[in-house]
């Protein structure tokens, strides 16, 4: 069985800016545990086919970084709420065109049979008249 590294010691949160490594670190010693530093992200690695870029591009400031993490987030939360929001109101929405339909309806089927019985008795009456 192999062992795994023990977690880290202290995980930085959102707002702390996170700075990559000048230089690699030398490999550590058996058994001994990784400082925190080791587990900062790094660059992503290239896409398959993708040129290296030449210089690497400077880190963000805690403030765009931050500025950029609201944003995504903001983006997440307004489609998930857009989702949600739409798994909630549909039954309500149909609910509420099905009771409109039913007494659209009725208010069609009431017009109609008074339509109807006044055109018979103006008829019958004409009828009567001659």
């Amino acid at each position: 069985m192999s062992q795994r590294p023990p977690p880290p010691m202290r995980v930085p949160t959102l707002t702390e800016v996170v700075r990559l490594p000048e230089a690699q670190p030398a490999p550590a010693a058996p058994g001994a545990v990784p400082s925190p530093s080791a587990y900062a992200p790094t660059e992503p690695a290239p896409l398959h086919g993708a040129a290296a870029p030449v210089a690497a591009a400077p880190l963000p400031d805690e403030e765009e970084l931050t500025q950029r993490v609201l944003a995504d987030l903001q983006r997440q939360i307004e489609l998930m709420m857009e989702v949600k929001l739409r798994e909630a109101l549909a039954p309500a929405l149909t609910r509420a065109t099905d009771a409109l339909m039913r007494e659209a309806r009725n208010e069609l089927a009431s017009t109609l049979r008074d339509v109807v019985a006044r055109a018979v008795a103006q008829e019958i009456a004409r009828h009567r008249g001659r």
